[in-house]
């Protein structure tokens, strides 16, 4: 199951900054389980926002990206708050560094003015032709996943 984890891009500077919005909702599955008499967003989710993010800032600066976005390391990264249904978390990510196939952010999270996450991302980018070019067609169907994605989480101001 892939879980999209952004439901709105709503400021994008390409290449050094992208502020992002989780809303969560009783009716995401996964609090059924976390907790059942206490539901919050799972840390690792908040981590996984943020990662999000980051990919979609290395996205929207350069429409060649490579096709694969990962995570390769989180660090320092620190849980504040709790994020409860009926709550927006909001997610900003500004670029560190980016070079030889790896992308460094610093990431935040918060609700209203309270912190819920903050943490340094390393994100590691590449295309699967890089090791075998008989894959190049299924890096351009990545790409083109993801741009069919695009128009439903960026706000249509940001589309132009």
């Amino acid at each position: 199951m892939r879980f999209w984890l952004l439901d709105a891009i709503e400021e994008v500077v390409p290449g050094e900054r992208l502020v992002a919005v989780k809303n969560v909702s009783y009716s995401e599955e996964y609090l059924q389980d976390h907790f059942p008499e206490f539901p919050v967003l799972p840390g690792v989710f908040m981590l996984e926002a943020a990662t999000q993010a980051a990919a979609w800032l290395l996205r929207l600066s350069d429409p060649q990206a490579p096709a694969v976005i990962a995570l390769k390391e989180a660090k320092n990264v620190k849980y504040g708050g709790f994020v409860s249904p009926g709550q927006s978390l909001r997610i900003e990510v500004s670029l560190i560094k980016h070079e030889d196939g790896l992308a460094a952010f610093k990431a935040s999270g918060t609700i209203g003015e309270k912190s819920s996450l903050s943490g340094r991302l390393v994100l590691e980018c590449y295309n699967l032709a890089d090791t075998d070019p008989a894959m190049a067609d299924a890096d351009e169907r990545l790409r083109g996943y993801f741009k069919r994605w695009l128009p439903a989480i960026l706000k249509p101001q940001l589309l132009a």
